[in-house]
């Protein structure tokens, strides 16, 4: 064999085998990855978090052994301060050159940290800074591993509307943390009066008792408190002392302090806070879950032995944290993530100048936003680069205990915890919550302070209308004492509450007498209340909160009045308007038409000369006004239309008459202007209350500014009205009573009445006296109180007349009865057209008629017909019999005439017949009646004799 081939072949397969050794150990190289972390080193909670992420990465690598990459955790201390967590991330970026930082612990630290990761785009993924200010930060490069405080508040909001509270003082710390959740509690308590207290972070024992004290002199019991738990536990500790925790408060924590307030408590008692309500996130129960706290606290005490604490929700955020960004950075398959060049100008000497950029920042943003996986503290899933909104618990802390009386969620709002239906917490409960004070009833949210304080009521100043409103000063005193209508009622409607308010008033004087500055003061907590002849408007409700109106509202017009008692000459024609008395003439002349025309060829009393028949229509007609008309009526038409034209002429008479009775006996003052758009085509003067708001609703009727003098008192518009000046005085209602209670026979308040709200009392916006003062205004102006507090302030004049008298154009126009005049008509035409067609009909051989006669000798032939008797017809009949004695009685002997007349067989015959009379003796007691018939047969004549 040959040695040198020998030695080739070995060094082939030497090279074969190593190159191998090459391939297998590239394929199974583990790329170790850096990671910062930057946390609070000496606090407990960093600790916590630092053994949760710890573990996070031993489990992980120890479930997924096959994957290449690691990651190495390179930790800063923060040492509590913001610009020493900037200077750790700056550290980590600069030198380590990490691909992603997990950290900082609170939204303070975060806030430059997340500018600092978005020009580095270095992903920095926070598990518990919870600010929503942060997400207003515009960066593509932030991670929130925890839930953003503004998810929370639709949750506190479900609770308010559940429980009817009105106002709520939130209670925050003055950072970012606490300034973030502001806004949004502010639009989802929308419906609710939310004041602010705010605390200094490194508050101390007595800043924190000068607030809460302050807190105690207000209304509102309920407090909505968010801030960091340590210094929220030392709240409550303050509140117990002074007596903040008893029965009637209500004390509602937020999601982080809920979490914490185990935790700060360090096991020991939690009766500072019991009765307390919380929300917080809720995390679900697992398997894995109950292991990884066996596991936690293993390696918790073995790297903290001195320490005594539990795993926290922050510890399982940090815990899916880690793991997800694991997750990612094995997803992106890169082996390494080397930074680019210098992001600065190279003249730039600073450090923040010469920034590296992470070239795969993008890369693994873009994978940890796509981790999808059920974490310990729940699903982790991000979007927009934030943890979704999970279901919360609400909470009430009862000794020791964290009962779970609810939850909230998204889709569903409040359900109850055991049925899972929506419900109230007013309504079906699984059992009764237990509030401060160990009181099982649900506090109001409100109570009347106390300590003593009185609630401050402004009071205007006014130059006249003393009887609603007068302010008197002491001058040695000082001391303000108010009194006129709207005091009285005030302080009756007071006396009606439930417990005890005791105000304090305060003069209020403006130059122009606008009551809206005044109204501004309770808008800004100057005052409590204003009192006094506010008028509600919709501009005032925007800053305050008014009572139900104490008096009669709408503003009207007020005109002097002239006595009318002997200038009555034409007052009965006052009752009906001119268009009514024309149409009702016209129907008379109407009707007594129809009837001459029903009865004309039937009626003797309708035939005769044309005068007499004109006459004894118009009298027939007219007479039915008063029912005296004495023709009989004998057609059915006719008869048909009487009697409707007399049920027509039954309701104007009684209308008439009713009216008539109301202006001789009750219009005796006749007022000298009634309509507004008079006094505007005219351009009269018209007058209003100095700074009210009539005055722009003048302007807006359509007065000319010019035209508008002010008055400031009942003297001045009885002075402007009495000479002239104005036509009529505009003002609400209630004023111009109060100037009518002295001057009553010489104005009167004319229609119409424009609406308004009335006077009320103004309060804070969702005050709760608002409520209570506007029952107890029912009850005082239901009873009889109200009657004594008017008669005090508003005596009326013994020689004034009815106010209730209406003043005002009342005559009765067509427009009240067009629809009896149409009834009427329609009864008239109906019957005409009957008419009209029977008489043609009668008569249709005339018109049908084959002579060569024209139209006009057929009609003048149809005239004639009408005014000749139809003979015909029942009644001339019945009476052809003349002064016929009765068969029984003796007759006296006298000669007797017999008229004979002539029957034609048809009407167009015209011929004349002479009339003969012969004379008989009578020989008997009895009459015989006989018919002569002519040979040619063309006539009859019927005879009545006498014997």
């Amino acid at each position: 064999m040959n040695p040198k081939k020998n030695n080739n072949t070995f060094l082939s397969y030497f090279v074969c085998l190593f190159l191998l050794l090459e391939v297998g150990l590239g394929q199974n190289q583990i790329s170790e990855i850096k990671v910062g972390v930057v946390l609070d080193l000496n606090t407990t909670f960093s600790k916590i978090c630092l053994t949760s992420i710890n573990l996070a990465l031993s489990d992980f690598y120890k479930d997924h052994p096959n994957y290449r990459t690691r990651l190495a955790l390179h930790v800063r201390d923060s040492m509590k301060d913001t610009v020493q967590a900037s200077a750790a991330a700056l550290d980590l970026i600069q030198n380590e050159q990490v691909s992603a930082i997990i950290g900082p612990i609170d939204s303070m630290q975060a806030k430059f940290m997340i500018k600092l990761a978005n020009k580095t785009q270095v992903p920095t993924i926070s598990f518990s800074a919870t600010s929503p200010l942060l997400t207003s930060i515009k960066s593509d490069y932030f991670v929130r591993g925890t839930i953003d405080d503004s998810y929370q508040v639709k949750a506190i909001a479900a609770i308010f509307e559940s429980f009817g509270w009105r106002s709520v003082v939130a209670i925050y710390v003055d950072n970012e943390l606490g300034e973030g959740i502001m806004p949004y509690l502010f639009d989802a308590l929308q419906d609710v009066q939310v004041d602010r207290s705010v605390i200094p972070s490194e508050a101390n024992d007595d800043q924190i008792l000068k607030e809460l004290y302050k807190l105690m002199t207000r209304q509102t019991r309920v407090f909505v408190v968010h801030m960091a738990s340590r210094l929220a536990s030392r709240i409550f500790e303050k509140a117990t002392e002074i007596g903040m925790m008893e029965e009637g408060y209500v004390w509602l924590m937020t999601n982080g302090m809920t979490h914490m307030m185990r935790h700060i408590h360090h096991g020991r008692s939690l009766n500072t806070i019991d009765g307390v309500l919380g929300v917080r996130s809720h995390v679900p129960k697992s398997k894995g879950l109950e292991d990884f706290r066996l596991r936690w606290k293993r390696n918790f005490k073995k790297e903290n032995p001195w320490l005594r604490d539990d795993l926290s929700i922050f510890g399982l955020w940090a815990y899916d944290s880690t793991t997800a960004l694991a997750m990612a950075v094995e997803k992106t398959n890169i082996s390494s993530f080397p930074y680019n060049n210098a992001s600065g100008s190279s003249n730039n000497m600073t450090d923040l100048g010469t920034l590296h950029v992470s070239r795969y920042g993008p890369s693994l943003l873009e994978a940890l936003s796509e981790i999808r996986f059920n974490g310990l503290a729940g699903r982790f899933n991000l979007i927009d680069r934030q943890l979704e909104s999970p279901k919360f618990e609400i909470i009430n802390f009862v000794g020791n205990e964290e009962r779970i009386v609810g939850f909230w969620t998204p889709s569903n709002g409040l359900v109850n915890v055991n049925s899972n239906k929506t419900t109230s917490f007013t309504g079906e409960r699984f059992g009764p919550l237990i509030w401060p004070g160990k009181s099982t009833i649900v506090p109001k949210g409100w109570e009347i302070p106390t300590n003593g304080k009185k609630i401050k009521v402004g009071v205007p100043v006014k130059k006249g209308f003393f009887n609603f409103v007068e302010v008197i000063t002491d001058p040695i005193t000082n001391i303000t004492t108010p009194k006129g209508y709207a005091i009285d009622i005030f302080e009756a409607a007071l006396k009606k509450l439930p417990y005890s308010v005791i105000p304090q008033y305060y003069r209020f004087e403006s130059p122009d007498d606008d009551y809206d500055d005044l109204v501004y003061k309770v808008d800004n907590g100057t005052l409590d209340a204003v009192v006094g002849d506010v008028t509600i408007t919709a501009y005032r409700s925007l800053y305050a909160d008014f009572t139900l109106p104490y008096t009669e509202s709408g503003v009207s017009m007020m005109v002097p009045v002239r006595d009318n008692e002997n200038k009555n000459t034409w007052v009965f024609l006052k009752p009906w308007g001119l268009d009514l008395w024309v149409t009702t003439a016209c129907f008379f002349v109407l009707i007594g038409f129809v009837v001459w025309l029903f009865e004309h060829r039937v009626n003797t009393d309708f035939r005769g000369p044309p005068h007499h028949q004109i006459g004894t229509s118009f009298w027939f007609s007219f007479s039915t006004m008063v029912f005296a008309h004495r023709e009989k009526v004998v057609s059915n038409l006719a008869r048909f239309v009487v009697v409707v034209w007399c049920f027509v002429v039954l309701v104007l008479t009684q209308s008439y008459t009713a009216n008539l009775t109301s202006f001789l006996t009750v219009q005796r003052f006749q007022p000298a202007a009634i309509n507004v758009k008079d006094l505007i085509k005219n351009g009269d003067y018209v007058g209003y209350q100095h700074g009210a708001f009539v005055k722009d609703f003048l302007i807006k009727e359509g007065f000319n500014v010019s035209k508008l003098k002010p008055f400031g008192s009942s003297e001045e518009c009885h002075a402007l009205l009495s000479n002239g000046s104005i036509s009529a005085a505009f003002d609400e209602v209630a004023y111009l009573r109060a100037i009518l209670s002295q001057y009553c026979s010489k104005y009167a308040i004319v229609e119409p009445t424009f609406k308004t709200a009335g006077f009320g009392f103004a309060f804070p916006r969702n005050s709760p006296l608002t409520g209570d003062v506007s029952k107890a205004i029912l009850n005082v102006t239901q009873g009889d109180e109200m009657q004594h507090i008017e008669n005090k302030w508003f005596m009326k004049q013994n020689d004034c007349p009815d106010p209730k008298t209406a003043l005002s154009s009342n005559r009765l126009s067509l427009r009240s009865f067009w629809g009896l005049f149409l009834i009427a008509g329609i009864a008239s035409f109906l019957a005409l057209l009957i008419f009209v067609f029977l008489f043609l009909y009668e008569n249709r051989h005339t018109l049908c008629d084959d002579s060569e006669d024209s139209i006009w000798r057929k009609l003048t032939s149809l005239f004639r017909n009408f005014d000749e008797k139809d003979i015909k017809s029942h009644t001339f009949k019945s009476s052809a019999v003349h002064h016929v004695s009765s068969p029984m009685t003796q007759y006296i002997p006298s000669p007797s005439t017999l008229q004979i007349a002539p029957r034609p067989h048809s009407p167009s015959q015209d011929r004349a017949f002479e009339l003969r009379r012969v004379s008989f003796t009578p020989n008997e007691e009895r009459l015989t009646t006989q018919t002569i018939h002519f040979e040619d047969e063309e006539s009859d004549i019927e005879c009545v004799v006498e014997q």
